[in-house]
């Protein structure tokens, strides 16, 4: 595992707690540790949560990348998303990996044609997408994308949903490349229209979690999975979409930049669009009755 941010700790725990060897890597050594107690209280993963506490105190981190890569039968990549950082990520891993082993991005909007000539071997470059194994939300969403590039073979793609389902995880398989793949094309225009209706001063964000809860039944709304995301992520992926089109209207608000600058960048920091560790939405009242009484009738 190259990469224990957010869901790269995620990915390495999954593994290990369904028994796999995992050994991990991140310039800086203390963010697995740092990431997996943030996570920690909130996770709801696939498997009894002392079994997943078990699998962290079974993933090594290793000081050095070739340490993490010697003998592995799969490499995943999750940094920040940014191609450039990506690509020579990628072309480390392959030059120091196994000749054998499957390269992986979790990258949820970068496709892998674009990283997959930064190697030796783009039959078996591939995107294998967590969503949150982990459940932060509350129950656990195992689902993973896969999809191949130009020359990915079906021999690695088979390999990579059977190592999907034996980690708990549901293969969601992509015929073609499209950034966002399966739900986060889905989620993505929901995102942006969230993010639009707030930054033009049209609805308070709020209230737009308030209407995805009540109508979803979710425990959060889509400001607070932003915030779980994290912003700068969110941002990142969103210039992804820019990048790709060059349309203006891709491009994130100038408010979710001001946040960003403003290190306001949602669960990891403290502060987003709500206050951690106690956010608003998970309050009482948030969805309930507030000042007057409902009971006045019309014309009162």
């Amino acid at each position: 595992m190259i990469g224990v941010g957010t869901l790269g700790t995620q990915i390495a725990v999954q593994a290990a707690s369904y028994g796999f060897e995992v050994k991990a890597y991140d310039q800086d050594p203390s963010n697995f540790r740092k990431t997996f107690e943030r996570l920690r209280p909130l996770a709801k993963p696939t498997l009894p949560i002392d079994d997943w506490v078990k699998g962290a105190a079974e993933v090594v981190q290793c000081n050095e990348m070739g340490e993490a890569l010697k003998g592995a039968d799969l490499a995943v990549e999750a940094i920040y998303e940014n191609l450039e950082a990506k690509r020579k990520v990628f072309s480390e891993m392959d030059a120091m990996s196994p000749r054998e082993a499957i390269l992986a991005t979790n990258s949820s909007s970068i496709v892998i044609s674009r990283i997959e000539t930064a190697t030796a071997r783009p039959e078996k470059c591939v995107n294998m997408h967590f969503y949150v194994p982990a459940g932060t939300q509350g129950y656990p969403i195992n689902i993973v994308d896969v999809c191949g590039g130009t020359r990915t073979t079906t021999e690695t793609i088979e390999a990579c949903r059977k190592w999907i389902l034996s980690v708990g995880c549901i293969p969601l398989t992509v015929k073609k490349e499209v950034l966002g793949f399966t739900f986060n094309s889905v989620w993505r225009a929901v995102k942006k229209r969230c993010l639009e209706l707030w930054a033009e001063g049209y609805v308070d964000f709020r209230d737009i979690d308030r209407a995805w809860m009540v109508f979803t039944r979710m425990p959060q709304g889509p400001f607070g999975l932003m915030d779980l995301v994290g912003l700068d992520v969110v941002y990142d992926i969103e210039m992804s979409y820019y990048n790709e089109s060059k349309a203006m209207k891709d491009y994130p608000p100038k408010a979710l930049r001001d946040m960003i600058d403003r290190k306001e960048l949602g669960r990891k920091t403290g502060r987003g669009f709500y206050s951690y560790p106690n956010p608003e939405f998970a309050e009482p009242g948030f969805l309930g009755a507030e000042g007057p009484s409902q009971k006045t009738q019309l014309g009162s």
